[in-house]
């Protein structure tokens, strides 16, 4: 079977692909350098699956580090996961993360043209759309991110379409991803933020478990059904899935093609507190705070163009994605 080099691969999103590709009878190898991982996530994963898999300690900028890993290991295709995305942390630190996504997805592309491997699977992001004039967001509309992890994407993005264009023998499958939340449904793995979350279903567990006292709601007067923030979110194992497909497509296809991993469905962040409150029956104390700077009101995927090219569709829904957050938060309140 294929071997694929999954970078990142002991992340939250790239933890849960890792295992859905072990399943499937793909060879996995991982590079991480574990800044924002634990070991023990791909440990939890090798003992759910019966399978192995081989971790690469180490960072994607460097060049020797990455040539060794290839020349060890007979590398068919790359998911490329490896990156930083705290979006506030972009705007104070914009260097370091040209550094770390841009420079180190350059770096990663220089040794896989040495060495012939030219298929990969690039992890990019919704936030390349910035503040969208239509929802759904169609992958035609326009690039415009506001912020410097946005900016990071969408030059990645363009640099792999150009390496495509300039080298045919290159196959890219560009996943632009809404808003991952869930976990796998063992609760053995699942996401474990560094500090204080960035996202609002790792803050909404962790409040139900009592490390935060209450939700922080960040606006409740946009122009939406409840006037709080509506987004596509897309259970992990779901978009561990389109992974799967994306690998599978580029067998198939040459060239670069971008496709929006959601569910189509815009929830607010009510909707979510609520539909947590109901499945799970655990209370979230909230409380309502000032917008946050370059958000923007409603935010969802026409996912359209995966289903018919990838053969891919999101089939989990919002109860089955609060649901397996809280079976991972609560078996493991202090994360790994």
């Amino acid at each position: 079977m294929a071997k694929i080099l999954v970078t990142g691969g002991a992340g939250y999103i790239g933890s849960h692909t890792c295992l859905l590709l072990l399943e499937s009878g793909y060879d996995v190898v991982v590079l991480d350098n574990l800044s924002n991982a634990s070991e023990a996530a791909l440990r939890r994963v090798q003992e759910m699956t019966g399978k192995t898999l081989d971790l690469v300690v180490g960072d994607i900028r460097d060049t020797s580090a990455v040539r060794a890993l290839f020349a060890q290991h007979s590398i068919d295709s790359v998911i490329h996961f490896a990156g930083s995305k705290a979006v506030g942390e972009s705007v104070e630190q914009p260097m370091a993360y040209y550094d770390n996504n841009v420079v180190g997805t350059l770096r990663l592309c220089e040794v896989m043209a040495e060495v012939g491997c030219k298929r990969i699977v690039f992890s990019s992001s919704a936030t390349v759309y910035g503040d969208p004039d239509v929802v759904p967001i169609p992958e035609t509309a326009a690039l415009r991110t506001s912020n410097p992890y946005g900016q990071t994407k969408l030059v990645i993005e363009q640099m792999l379409r150009e390496i495509a264009n300039a080298d045919p023998e290159w196959r890219v499958s560009l996943l632009r991803y809404f808003n991952p939340i869930g976990a796998h449904p063992s609760g053995r793995i699942g996401e474990n933020p560094n500090g204080i979350p960035n996202n609002l279903m790792p803050y909404v567990t962790q409040v139900a478990v009592g490390k935060r006292p209450h939700l922080s709601v960040y606006g409740n007067d946009y122009s939406t059904p409840d006037g709080t923030g509506v987004r596509d979110y897309i259970h992990v194992m779901d978009l561990a899935a389109g992974h799967i497909k994306a690998v599978e497509y580029l067998a198939q296809h040459s060239g670069a093609d971008a496709f929006n991993l959601g569910t189509g469905v815009g929830c607010s962040v009510m909707d979510v507190v609520n539909t947590f409150e109901r499945v799970n029956g655990v209370p979230i104390p909230y409380q309502i705070a000032p917008r946050r700077a370059g958000d923007v009101a409603s935010y969802f995927a026409d996912p359209t163009k995966a289903t018919q090219l990838l053969g891919w569709q999101a089939k989990l829904n919002l109860e089955d994605m609060v649901r397996d957050s809280w079976a991972w938060q609560s078996a493991n309140p202090n994360g790994y």
